[in-house]
């Protein structure tokens, strides 16, 4: 196909887990048969990058098969420069998957207009809630819309005046404190409201496990079963999570996206 179905992580704050989250999307899509893509924003920290380069290596190294994406860094600090890197990694692609930096950058405006799938990870707290809105400090209500979800909101009106594609919003629970129950449930209850007010969904996401930073070195994953030795409960839990998250996506099928361009 011509045009892949663009998935953008993007948020403004760091330490969300949008790296890995995007990282392990992107193997998911490629271990079910996918041709995917996936692009880095940010050519200083190259967090995905160095995944992806740790990833071949150990294929290398262990002669092994592992499903693996084809990945680039941007080059470039331009639309043009961009758009060029969309073109080059997404072109016949299924999906283009893209990571953008953890700060306010030209680039991932552009790229969460471009989405198809905008994806938002949050940490479960206040301090993360607050990119997308402001609650009561008594009530915990919202009060306002951040500035982060007026520009999405604004970007989401765009494209569909531009090109009748409505960018479907998943804000995605990261890091749930299973442990403290009120406040996962006061954060849960704003969410709710918020998405009502703004239109995006929210889905669970992974919880906090140190297997995340561990596997980083290999580039491996917790889908790559058979190269990971023995896996206690927590991790066979922690890969259930990544599958209920890549689901929670939605994601369009390659046979329903073909029925559509042909419709």
């Amino acid at each position: 196909m011509a045009n892949p179905h663009v998935i953008t992580f993007a948020n403004e704050k760091g330490g969300t887990g949008k790296s890995t989250t995007a990282v392990h999307t992107a193997v998911a899509l490629s271990a079910l048969g996918y041709d995917v893509g996936i692009i880095d924003l940010d050519p200083r920290q190259r967090t995905v990058t160095r995944y992806m380069e740790n990833r071949a290596e150990t294929a290398r190294r262990r002669g092994i098969a592992l499903p693996t994406p084809a990945f680039s860094v941007l080059k470039g600090d331009s639309v043009d420069a961009l758009e060029a890197e969309c073109a080059a990694i997404g072109a016949g692609r299924d999906f283009l998957i893209v990571d953008t930096p953890g700060r306010d950058d030209p680039m991932a405006r552009a790229m969460a207009a471009k989405a198809n799938t905008l994806v938002t990870p949050i940490n479960d707290s206040f301090v993360d809630f607050d990119l997308i809105g402001q609650v009561d400090p008594e009530t915990f209500k919202v009060k306002r819309l951040s500035f982060y979800s007026e520009l999405i909101f604004e970007a989401r009106k765009e494209r569909a005046k531009s090109d009748g594609v409505s960018i479907d919003w998943v804000v995605l629970r990261n890091r749930v404190q299973h442990h403290d129950a009120r406040n996962k449930k006061r954060v849960g209850d704003a969410l709710m409201e918020l998405s009502r007010r703004v239109g995006f969904r929210v889905i669970p996401g992974l919880s906090e496990r140190v297997i995340f930073r561990e596997l980083f070195p290999s580039g491996l994953t917790l889908l790559d079963k058979g190269h990971l030795g023995d896996l206690g409960i927590s991790h066979i839990a922690a890969r259930q999570e990544l599958r209920e998250m890549v689901a929670g996506f939605a994601l369009p099928t390659v046979a329903e996206r073909e029925e559509l361009g042909a419709a």
